[in-house]
């Protein structure tokens, strides 16, 4: 099922009216406890159910960056061989500080353990030095290119070994983004939203796209004023991401369209 969705864990959307006008569907989660960076079963299990019948398919807003582990529902509906393409300014493969819970900083590394069908994770934004901390059995399915690496001849070699003939679940935070950009609740990268819809438009050109997510709003808990313009400045970004990749799924499925209706089962003999 392809839904836009709009995840309202914290009402920091409140003042996106425009995004919210322009089809997406609100899931009210915000009653829910045991969310906030760390995600309890409980909890869990109560977000699944909310999502309800709405699958990994269309665009799909998360609120923060503390609750991105959300990305590992959407990606359990996946059910065929497939990678995930990770834009972050962070790894998400830390091991959690308190044992066996899902969070906003693990969660990366709790699908590579687990989802069978996830058969590499492309990694895109976070600092050269953060590598330094992943556990090297999650390093087998992954392809990493640091925020030092964009414009170099390693990250060519990364590129490299991206496999194209997988389907991809793209999933962004905004937290990758300069603060020109975006203002979020996790300190921050440089990129631009130029060099971002660049990224994403080389995997649409080069891989079948399942659906993507973003996520990377500021804090509710801000003064007043700052939480006004930062809400702002993220409007625009979010409205101007929300179209760019609303164009590009629609070009996606009219090349889908236009293939399968060239298959030879579907010619008259």
């Amino acid at each position: 099922m392809t839904e836009n969705l709009l995840l309202d864990f914290t009402h920091t959307y409140q003042e996106t009216g425009d995004v919210q006008a322009a089809g997406l569907t609100r899931i009210d989660l915000s009653d829910i406890s045991g969310t906030d960076m760390y995600c309890t079963e409980q909890a869990a299990n109560e977000i699944r159910n909310r999502l309800g019948r709405s699958g990994p398919k269309g665009i799909h807003f998360l609120d923060s960056g503390n609750y991105h582990y959300v990305t590992l529902f959407f990606a359990e509906k996946i059910k065929q061989s497939f990678s995930l393409a990770l834009i972050d300014h962070h790894t998400d493969m830390q091991k959690p500080m308190i044992e066996n819970m899902l969070s906003c900083g693990s969660w990366a590394g709790e699908l590579i353990r687990k989802n069978r069908f996830l058969k590499q994770l492309i990694l895109i934004g976070p600092e050269q030095r953060s590598m330094e901390h992943i556990e090297e059995e999650l390093k087998r399915k992954l392809v990493c290119i640091c925020m030092e690496e964009l414009d170099s001849s390693q990250a060519e070699r990364e590129l490299s070994r991206i496999d194209m003939s997988l389907p991809v679940y793209i999933s962004v935070d905004k937290d990758v983004l300069s603060p020109y950009y975006a203002r979020t609740n996790w300190n921050q990268g440089d990129m631009s939203v130029d060099i971002l819809k660049k990224l994403l438009l080389e995997i649409f050109i080069h891989q079948k796209v399942i659906g993507v997510d973003i996520c990377g709003e500021c804090s509710v808990q801000e003064p007043l004023p700052c939480f006004e313009e930062d809400t702002r400045i993220n409007r625009k970004t979010n409205e101007d991401i929300y179209r760019y990749l609303s164009a590009l799924l629609k070009k996606e499925r009219r090349r889908i369209e236009k293939t399968e209706k060239n298959t030879p089962e579907n010619f008259q003999k």
